[in-house]
């Protein structure tokens, strides 16, 4: 048997992405080491160029999925409504994105507003963030990152592919007049 077939089916039959220590157990019979595989996993990217269908590398491991392009036709399979985020729950996953790890107290000093426990509560059932600690403060509140799945559902592998954070102009100004002393904590 071919082992490129083999990888290629165990990708698209996996309903989660496959990291390289996990392709390796599975083909362990066939003797498999990892630079034949990342061999084969590159073979296969080429291959798929310009398909439907391309193998991508995710936070959680490698993955087919469908083409950007492509996702009008094949959202038409799954004809549920695509989950619509309110604003301050947008606000929240990104705050903690980009300045994790981050209490519920970070947050809200950040928005200016109270967090609901239901948009953390929202945040966790999606998987995209979780406790990764307690702050060493009074109270000991919880400090929150986001996880593989967040990355993954995110399209990325890690998160300095996150892009770069727009400031609105009042505040880039209120950053540029700040003094270098007003900038260090």
């Amino acid at each position: 048997m071919n082992l490129k077939d083999i990888v290629e089916a165990l990708l698209f039959a996996s309903p989660e992405p496959l990291t390289l220590p996990q392709l390796l157990s599975l083909l362990e019979d066939e003797g498999a080491d990892r630079q034949t595989l990342e061999k084969i996993l590159d073979e296969l990217a080429e291959e798929y160029q310009g398909r439907p269908l391309e193998l991508v590398q995710v936070a959680s491991g490698y993955r087919f999925q469908v083409r950007k392009h492509l996702a009008p036709w094949v959202s038409r399979l799954f004809p549920e409504k695509v989950g619509r985020y309110s604003r301050a729950l947008l606000e929240t996953i990104a705050i903690i994105a980009y300045r994790q790890p981050v209490t519920r107290g970070d947050i809200e000093a950040i928005r200016g507003v109270a967090v609901s426990s239901n948009i953390i509560r929202t945040l966790q059932e999606r998987e995209w963030i979780r406790v990764v600690g307690h702050k060493e403060v009074p109270g000991r509140p919880a400090l929150y990152a986001t996880t593989k799945r967040f990355l993954d559902d995110f399209n990325l592998q890690t998160l300095a592919q996150l892009p770069p954070i727009q400031l609105e102009q009042d505040e880039q100004t209120d950053l540029e007049n700040q003094t270098p002393s007003q900038t260090t904590h």
